[in-house]
């Protein structure tokens, strides 16, 4: 399969789609990988070291649109690269698609074969293709709501850890998943006052043993919300429904009863955001105050660290796309029901129901669509 990867272009974006060693092992199979000048850059991968691992490189994105059967990516396709695919090819890379009808319809115009990272399943029911961009970002939350904290950037001016002889910071993490996890393991280590809100009773329980007296844990409804939101001084969203919009659970009136310059980091942007004053941010212009309160909503935040991010994520990735580049699309998807859950749409189809809800546009289940 000839397998291609471009440079990304959504605003602050370092990542690429396929390391060096990516490129090598696919060209070790027998693959042909075209790379797009420049597209490993932010990782300090030059073309040079590219063509050694074995890749042609190509001097435009067009050029690798063109040629591709495959195109791997990290984020969503603009609206420029939307309009280069074309019917049949595969599309391998992060979606969202549920917050977003605008690129929905432009992949089903295009009659591609769109797969998303953030919905392949795993036998035990996990998402390991979003792991590990949750972990980065879930640790990434506390270092931008520490920052976010000073007060040169519109924040509280208080420090996470505190001192000797003065409180640390109180920080409520919402959604005890992976981002959630990793948040307040952070900021656990920073010996910030945490609290872990979840409506999983299993979470809960895992957490209070990890964390022991090192965080608190308490079960998530309105009023349990509203009172640990009132009293953060930084709140962490990180709620997740695969594939679905985010559910808005800090209400606007709920910024009202918090204190001025109290910090809402929302990781769960790119599906729309949890807070209902949320809206997408960049790295270039990250935050913004709504009633006092400081909003962090970069919807690419693993970005930001660009070469742990790529790594960790070419770890997870790779071994589908070998499998989609050896057996090819259709019979990856059939032989394997955790890549076939990736399948978001396929041939003009919408293949994944969550975002068919979310939309409002008609659904065609997977099985269907690759019969």
């Amino acid at each position: 399969m000839i397998v291609g990867t471009v440079k990304e272009i959504k605003n602050h974006e370092y990542r690429v789609g396929l390391t060096p060693e990516s490129v090598h092992e696919l060209t070790a199979h027998g693959h042909r990988v075209l790379v797009e000048s420049g597209a490993g850059e932010g990782v300090g991968a030059t073309d040079a070291v590219y063509e050694k691992a074995g890749a042609e490189i190509a001097a435009a994105a067009a050029d690798v649109f063109a040629t591709a059967e495959m195109i791997v990516k990290v984020k969503e396709p603009q609206p420029h690269e939307r309009a280069l695919l074309r019917p049949g090819q595969i599309l391998y890379t992060y979606l969202h698609l549920a917050p977003d009808p605008d690129q929905t319809r432009d992949l089903i115009a295009s009659g591609a074969i769109c797969i998303a990272y953030e919905t392949v399943t795993d036998v035990h029911g996990g998402l390991p293709l979003l792991k590990p961009m949750s972990q980065v970002a879930g640790r990434m939350a506390i270092q931008a709501g520490a920052t976010a904290l000073e007060k040169a950037h519109g924040g509280r001016g208080v420090l996470l850890g505190g001192v000797p002889g003065v409180l640390p910071a109180k920080v409520l993490v919402i959604g005890g998943g992976m981002v959630g996890f990793n948040a307040a393991q952070m900021a656990a280590g920073l010996g910030a006052d945490v609290t872990i809100l979840d409506r999983s009773p299993e979470v809960l329980e895992r957490l209070g043993i990890y964390f022991e007296a090192r965080a608190k844990t308490r079960f998530s409804n309105r009023t349990n919300l509203a009172e640990c939101v009132a009293d953060a001084d930084l709140v962490i969203g990180a709620v997740l429904i695969p594939g679905a919009a985010a559910p808005k659970l800090v209400s606007a009136a709920m910024l009202k009863t918090m204190k001025k310059g109290a910090v809402l980091v929302d990781v769960a942007i790119d599906q729309g955001g949890c807070f209902e004053t949320s809206h997408a941010t960049t790295h270039a212009d990250p935050t913004y105050i709504v009633d006092g309160i400081v909003h962090y909503c970069v919807a690419n935040m693993p970005g930001a660290v660009a070469r742990t991010s790529t790594y960790a994520l070419n770890n997870v990735t790779l071994p589908h796309a070998l499998r989609i580049a050896e057996l090819g699309w259709r019979d990856a998807l059939r032989r394997d029901p955790h890549l076939r859950a990736g399948l978001n749409v396929c041939d003009g189809k919408v293949t994944y129901q969550a975002v068919a809800e979310d939309l409002g546009l008609a659904y065609t289940p997977a099985e269907e669509a690759i019969a």
